[in-house]
């Protein structure tokens, strides 16, 4: 993958987003009972999004330029796009304005307070990414937990490849349907906002070569934030883990992102994470196990 087609991406995310709703659940009433279309047809945003028809197909077909934050916010209510998805949206429409085309590259390194401020955290995994999910910097516990995802040669590590093209991912996450789900919905996100960053677009063009799970999530054109929820893993040494994760962007550091994961005292995973503390404490992690097959 050489590049990005800004206007491809234009084309399938509005097109799959349309595809999705339908007349009903526009609050439209549904003419017939043979639609050749699936969803919505384009004269049915247009009426909705109160733009002319082919005002709609010109920006369906990828042509973005020159759509006001009115006519976005308008297309956005129509085709009931959530948060990120409207992000997205905005984002592939300053992608084809005027102004500059290149947005800095996600950062590579972390300044010496950011890991100041998470070797200060000592009860907690935490780390900290950039967009293209690379690992910049963990204290102490998160290097014990992530010691698989960190246990190949090549840095920096990365999420979104350890999750694709590492058999041992899929028994380190319990559910790793959806975290595959989520790594390429993020991507997604993060491609819109930075079309020119090229070790995203090699990231995203050696997981389609190696990978048909990747290509075929890739396709769905979602988009997604990850800001909280719920992780659970297989960890090689202290077992099951069942953490609750906070992200967070870092006003000081634009592009870069804080993970800290917890566990509610007086819980099985709590007991783990001081194990897992334990353990780390014997450890210099250069050499990461990877997780041994499971034998329930």
């Amino acid at each position: 993958m050489g590049q990005i087609d800004h206007r491809a991406e234009v084309r399938e995310f509005l097109s799959s987003r349309r595809a999705r709703i339908t007349p009903e659940r526009a609050g439209l009433p549904a003419y017939g009972g043979n639609r050749r279309v699936k969803g919505l047809r384009r004269e049915e945003v247009a009426m909705l999004a109160g733009v002319s028809i082919d005002y709609y197909v010109r920006m369906e077909r990828g042509n973005l330029s020159g759509a006001s934050d009115s006519v976005l916010d308008a297309l956005a209510r129509a085709l009931q796009l959530d948060e990120a998805e409207r992000e997205h949206l905005f984002a592939l429409a300053r992608a084809a304005g005027p102004g500059p085309r290149h947005r800095r590259a996600s950062p590579t390194t972390v300044r010496p307070v950011t890991q100041q401020v998470l070797d200060a955290i000592t009860d907690a995994p935490a780390w900290v990414r950039n967009g293209r999910h690379d690992i910049l910097a963990t204290n102490r516990l998160a290097r014990a937990l992530y010691a698989p995802v960190l246990a190949g040669p090549r840095r920096p590590a990365n999420t979104c490849r350890f999750v694709y093209l590492d058999e041992a991912a899929r028994e380190f996450f319990v559910d790793w349907d959806r975290i595959a789900d989520n790594s390429a919905a993020m991507l997604r996100l993060e491609a819109g906002r930075a079309p020119h960053d090229r070790a995203l677009i090699e990231l995203i063009g050696e997981l389609s070569t190696c990978s048909d799970v990747f290509r075929r999530r890739w396709a769905s054109h979602d988009v997604q934030y990850h800001r909280s929820g719920m992780k659970r893993l297989r960890h090689p040494v202290v077992g099951r883990l069942d953490l609750d994760f906070e992200s967070m962007e870092l006003p000081s550091d634009p592009g870069l992102t804080l993970a800290v994961y917890t566990a509610a005292a007086g819980t099985p995973a709590a007991d783990g994470l001081k194990m897992l503390a334990s353990w780390a404490a014997t450890q210099d992690l250069t050499e990461a196990p990877r997780p041994a097959p499971d034998q329930s």
